[in-house]
């Protein structure tokens, strides 16, 4: 193997822990426990984050009491609002615009599946792209996307 697909691998794989660590992180913070297991893919366009455990007491109770439809629709609920954080991870680790999120969970086994599409790509015209907007609150420093689909600092 030579010494550039080494590094191309090693970088590969930090962009696969930092996305996978990040996912983890905030879902620790704002659950206050997060999975115990965690899988990360990274090709071309597509980011899939799979994740495993990290129920809370309340939600492990509701599980033990059949209502394993109110715990997903509460998840979904908590994905959607933390849209914006989600893709200020894959987008600080990738240095890629998200242009598509999506979400899923099952209860046996408990596995959420975390989905992000990636600017630039062939699935979606330059003109279908929503307008950019920063990740997140902490965020609020305006970044462009230049003709690589690439994120950097300044005016948009």
């Amino acid at each position: 193997m030579s010494t550039q697909t080494k590094t191309t691998a090693q970088k590969h794989g930090d962009v696969l822990t930092a996305i996978s660590d990040g996912m983890v992180g905030l879902l620790k913070e704002f659950y206050g426990r997060g999975p115990t297991r965690t899988k990360t893919y990274f090709e071309d366009d597509l980011v899939v984050c799979l994740l495993r455990g990290g129920f809370s007491r309340v939600e492990q109770t509701l599980l033990d009491g059949g209502r394993g439809a109110s715990v997903i629709q509460q998840r979904m609920e908590f994905q959607e609002l933390m849209r914006a954080r989600f893709e200020g991870v894959i987008e600080d680790a990738t240095g890629r615009r998200v242009i598509g999120f999506m979400s899923g969970n099952q209860q046996d086994p408990d596995i959420m599946c975390e989905v992000f599409i990636l600017a630039p790509t062939d699935l979606v015209d330059d003109h279908e792209f929503r307008a950019q907007t920063p990740a997140s609150d902490e965020d609020a420093t305006p970044r462009a996307l230049d003709a690589a689909g690439t994120l950097s600092s300044g005016g948009l």
